[in-house]
């Protein structure tokens, strides 16, 4: 890769929209915190504990992902650990975020869901008002459990309104398809929330189609198995359903065993709406930029693809029309600004 395609990618502003929270807890803050909270690791040290991240499959990552969770105790806890993941995207020129948070993975420990709501959202306040990063907070449900665990979820959810914009499903999805949570979801949408849903990782291109057709919902997590099925591939280009790819994540899973094989050149060249995210970072080796370099390389992307996808990371956001413009402008301008940088006009 060039250092100007380099450069490019480190300065156009970018929206992430697939980000958990929990998976942004960086080996340090984790040892301080089991510390201060008096919670055992079994990792001896941070260097032990990242030696771990070696996982063959989704479900080996979660078991250290729910395990590094167990540090998280106060309301202060989830404040530090949200404000240390809004410092590295300020870092990467992400504006605006859309973070999904786990809170199955607290309450089921006794962490009260209004300490981990209190703890992010004061975070992401403090986001917008001192470093000009906009954001949204998704709850996601996890698949593995049973769909009642769900809807108690969903019934403390409903207090938070102003705070919580939409709901997910994430976790263990082989095994776990869509339609077993076909009723939470169609509760949420009554109640005014936003959907979408991890679907097509490791799971098959029809739980793509269960996520949309059952699910109803907005935008699809990951959905890289779509690439497999044509008829819903022209879905996707028809109805403009975004897909939130994570190339570092299919890596590190081995969804893919290289990125050369990730299909998301096929996917922009296809006019699907693709973004790229990085899932859960302090796991999978980089925060976003890391995964817009590392992906560009492996797929020789041009600088109209990086363009591309940091518009469709804005346009494929739950942000309002009147924001999306003001970002997709913002884009452009710098943009603009870019190539000029990079092909000055010749001075007589």
């Amino acid at each position: 890769m060039t250092e100007e395609l380099n450069r490019y990618i480190r300065l156009i502003p970018k929206a992430e929209l697939h980000l958990h929270i929990e998976g942004s807890l960086e080996p340090d803050l984790m040892f301080s915190m089991a510390k201060k909270n008096g919670v055992n690791i079994k990792y001896k040290s941070e260097d032990d504990l990242r030696a771990a991240y070696n996982f063959n499959n989704l479900q080996e990552f979660l078991d250290i992902y729910y395990a590094g969770a167990d540090v998280l105790i106060t309301e202060q806890d989830f404040y530090d650990l949200t404000i240390a993941y809004l410092k590295k995207i300020k870092e990467d020129n992400v504006i605006h975020t859309e973070i999904f948070f786990d809170p199955q993975t607290h309450t089921a420990r006794g962490i009260g869901f209004d300490t981990v709501v209190k703890g992010i959202t004061r975070a992401l306040h403090v986001g917008k008002e001192q470093m000009g990063i906009s954001s949204h907070l998704i709850m996601c449900f996890l698949r593995h459990l049973d769909e009642q665990s769900a809807q108690e979820t969903l019934d403390l959810a409903l207090g938070y309104k102003d705070k919580i914009i939409g709901v997910g499903l994430d976790s263990s999805e082989l095994g776990n398809p869509p339609s077993k949570f076909a009723n939470v979801f169609k509760r949420a949408q009554k109640e005014g929330f936003l959907t979408v849903a991890h679907a097509g990782e490791e799971g098959p291109a029809e739980y793509v189609w269960e996520a949309i057709n059952v699910l109803n919902v907005m935008r699809i997590d990951h959905g890289v198995q779509s690439i497999n099925d044509k008829k819903l591939v022209a879905e996707l280009v028809k109805t403009r359903m975004p897909l939130t790819v994570c190339p570092l994540s299919n890596l590190k899973l081995k969804v893919v065993s290289d990125l050369k094989e990730l299909p998301l050149k096929r996917m922009i060249d296809k006019n699907i709406l693709v973004t790229i995210n990085s899932d859960d970072p302090s796991y999978f080796g980089g925060y976003i930029n890391q995964n817009y370099i590392e992906t560009a390389e492996a797929l020789n992307l041009t600088k109209d693809d990086i363009l591309q996808l940091a518009k469709n990371s804005f346009t494929a956001s739950f942000l309002t029309d009147a924001e999306k413009k003001y970002y997709l402008d913002k884009v452009d301008a710098v943009d603009k600004e870019l190539r000029k940088q990079s092909h000055p006009a010749n001075i007589m």
